[in-house]
């Protein structure tokens, strides 16, 4: 498990693919860790690309930090793990509160961003919201531990969760989390969103309560796309393949149109070749 150093602090990160010629980062929620797109979502991004994904600070295997949970201080984050990786510019996705900080990255430094990939990102406004985003990330825990821990590790498993619960306390009783999100309510009022110059995906369950956000985005975002999948806000557990694909397939774009052009020019060829 490669923790890295990042301006002092320990970054827990894992790559797939990195001899890749473009990248992708993945940035998870808020309460969960880089394990949401590790074990169904990651791998079928790594067919085409150098995928890279961390745990955010007091999350997952990376150093807890009291402070710097707002969307600015998070951003300055990526920016500086992209700087220790040395990658100049990426494909982003994130996913909940994971897709602010992707959306603010691509506000604050748009020449690091190629792509821009939305999953459920929620307005933050929304304090009802925000509240369910909790019970999801508990239920992503709990769903971690029953699929991704056999019955000979239950008890790895057991202790996983403990130790995940003993993470929620810590986020929420000893960090300024709850107050820095609080302070983004007006995020979706910055009239910098409507400046997002990106290709954009926004990815949303039907019947997730996110949805309005999504559509929000829609009609902010100029250059957004809204993708539909069956589902509620905790999509890349319960649908990780159609998250996985609708991801690869926006990321790819052009060299996927490319790649069909030089096909039906090639069968076109054999065609006549064969006349």
């Amino acid at each position: 498990m490669p923790v890295i150093k990042v301006k002092n602090k320990s970054v827990h990160i894992q790559e797939l693919n990195k001899g890749a010629r473009e990248t992708i980062v993945l940035v998870h929620g808020m309460f969960s860790n880089l394990s949401v797109y590790y074990f169904n979502i990651a791998p079928v991004l790594a067919q085409s690309f150098h995928v890279v994904m961390y745990d955010m600070k007091s999350h997952g295997m990376s150093e807890r930090c009291e402070y710097g949970y707002d969307l600015h201080a998070m951003t300055d984050d990526l920016r500086d793990l992209m700087d220790a990786l040395q990658l100049k510019s990426v494909h982003l996705a994130g996913y909940s509160y994971g897709g602010l900080v992707a959306m603010k990255m691509a506000m604050r430094y748009p020449a690091r961003v190629k792509k821009l990939a939305i999953i459920e990102a929620p307005d933050p406004s929304d304090n009802e919201t925000l509240s369910i985003i909790d019970i999801y990330s508990k239920e992503f825990l709990v769903d971690y531990i029953n699929n991704y821990t056999d019955t000979t590790r239950m008890r790895m498993g057991k202790r996983q969760l403990d130790k995940n619960h003993r993470m929620y306390e810590y986020l929420f009783y000893e960090t300024s989390i709850k107050e820095d999100m609080h302070n983004e309510r007006f995020f979706f009022a910055d009239d910098a969103i409507g400046n997002i110059s990106h290709d954009t995906l926004l990815i949303y369950g039907k019947s997730s309560n996110c949805l309005t956000s999504g559509r929000k985005l829609y009609h902010t975002v100029p250059r957004s796309k809204l993708a539909l999948i069956a589902g509620d806000h905790n999509l890349p557990i319960q649908q990780p393949l159609e998250t996985a694909n609708k991801l690869k397939d926006f990321f790819m774009g052009w060299q996927v149109k490319f790649k069909q052009i030089n096909h039906k020019l090639w069968q076109a060829l054999r065609l006549s070749y064969h006349h």
